[in-house]
């Protein structure tokens, strides 16, 4: 028995665009070997993180020997490049849909398939499928990875909870921009039947959802409230004091998962409406 090939959308999507295939991949296996070494120099880091005496006592070591280790600067730099990539993996995403749809639409080749014996929601849904697969594999890959090489998450090396990028690059809400972007590139990618202004478009929109998520993020869950003297956590997202600075709103690193459950199915309703809209674009340009 053969092996099951894929569908000819599929096929024909892969060959497209095979070289961001190769460079996805590649981006990928340099980001799976990089946090595999960053964690291997989690526990050197730590030590040069920690405390220290002058002379050593009560356990502490001297200062001029955490002084001479350097992991703890590159695990941190490190940690912090990897959570930027993640944080903003939506735009590169939305980039390529855009320009790709885009162009296929201005070189006519889209219409060839069409008249190939593609339909045109075929043509539109391979065009989806493949790279969403390819994106929600790959950037989930690397979200546990990157959870895996976090360690116990100590926010001196690895920043708090609550920092945009931290944020975003340790839940599937960077999963869900992902493909929050690849949809809205192609619905840019329709709309203005251009690469280059598809891509433009694409990268637009995305820099304005990024940032009203971003704004609005600590109202998607409710805060706590502390009347009084407060002795606050390690790690707290504090949102607003009051005016005179005895009433307290905040989030607790306990609030971490539901924010990232409400922000990932906020994303993925996005993708949906954006994907949905795409669809029913083509649908009247081709009726």
């Amino acid at each position: 028995m053969s092996a099951p090939s894929l569908p000819v959308g599929a096929r024909n999507t892969v060959r497209l665009h095979h070289t961001a295939l190769i460079l996805w991949l590649t981006a990928l296996a340099a980001a799976a070997g990089y946090l595999i070494w960053l964690r291997s120099l989690s526990d050197e880091a730590r030590r040069g993180a920690g405390g220290c005496a002058v002379p050593s006592q009560d356990g502490l070591p001297l200062c001029s020997a955490v002084e001479a280790i350097t992991a703890d600067a590159t695990y941190r730099e490190g940690m912090a490049l990897v959570s930027g990539c993640l944080a903003l993996m939506m735009f590169p995403a939305a980039v390529w849909a855009g320009a790709a749809v885009g162009r296929e639409l201005e070189s006519r080749t889209a219409l060839l398939a069409w008249t190939q014996g593609q339909a045109p929601a075929r043509w539109l849904a391979a065009k989806l499928t493949v790279p969403a697969v390819l994106l929600a594999a790959g950037t989930g890959a690397v979200v546990v990875l990157n959870r895996w090489a976090r360690g116990d998450a100590d926010p001196n090396l690895v920043g708090d909870w609550y920092f945009p990028d931290v944020f975003l690059a340790a839940g599937p809400a960077a999963v869900a921009y992902a493909l929050a972007g690849l949809a809205l590139g192609a619905l840019a990618g329709l709309l203005t039947g251009r690469g280059l202004a598809g891509a433009g478009v694409a990268f637009a929109g995305c820099l304005v959802l990024h940032n009203l998520v971003d704004l609005f993020r600590a109202d998607l869950w409710p805060t706590l409230t502390h009347v009084g003297a407060f002795e606050p956590p390690r790690s707290y997202y504090q949102v607003d004091w009051s005016g005179d600075e005895t009433v307290l709103a905040y989030h607790p690193q306990s609030h971490f998962w539901p924010l990232q459950y409400v922000e990932t199915g906020l994303l993925l309703a996005v993708a949906a409406a954006a994907t949905a809209a795409a669809f029913l674009l083509l649908r009247r340009r081709t009726a």
